[in-house]
């Protein structure tokens, strides 16, 4: 079943957050904001908690212990699907890339991350940038704007949640 969240978030988020400048035991009101605006609001999908799981830290067992199933949506559904294969298709026939950069973006969660949040018209946050003139990478940024589909960073994510992180002695 497809959600009404209002962003969808890419792995990168989670990792970023984990190995550098949120991580658990520095800033832990980062995570209760995951859990606390999700799957209402803030949602993933099933590809990007696979590749969370395949990284077996202490951020797979966060997604396992704190992080319920509907907070990462299947992307089984007709109209994901649907967008999916217009994305591969775009991908697959842009001359621009690189055929290594076309193997890569199928075998990563980033096409569906964009087909998903097509489907129920939501932003990607994701901490890759748009270029338009990348040839050895497809990026999601880029394949969100041939969709029509907006994409934020993580700081202006928290920004628009009114998130707040408040030292405590």
């Amino acid at each position: 079943m497809i959600s009404d969240a209002t962003y969808v978030l890419d792995a990168n988020v989670f990792i970023e957050a984990h190995r550098r400048y949120y991580h658990m035991d520095i800033c832990p009101g980062f995570w209760d904001v995951l859990v606390e605006n999700g799957p209402t609001r803030l949602i993933s999908i099933d590809k990007v908690r696979d590749e969370i799981f395949n990284g077996g830290d202490t951020l797979k067992d966060w997604v396992h212990s704190k992080i319920k199933d509907t907070h990462f949506a299947e992307t089984n559904d007709l109209e994901v699907l649907a967008h999916y294969r217009v994305i591969m298709q775009s991908v697959q026939g842009n001359p621009r890339y690189l055929e290594r950069a076309k193997v890569e973006f199928a075998s990563v969660a980033d096409g569906w991350i964009a087909a998903y949040a097509k489907a129920i018209s939501a932003k990607v946050v994701t901490h890759e940038e748009y270029d338009a003139h990348i040839k050895k990478r497809v990026k999601l940024p880029n394949v969100c704007r041939e969709l029509g589909v907006e994409t934020i960073n993580t700081f202006t994510l928290l920004r628009e949640l009114e998130a707040r992180f408040v030292w405590l002695r």
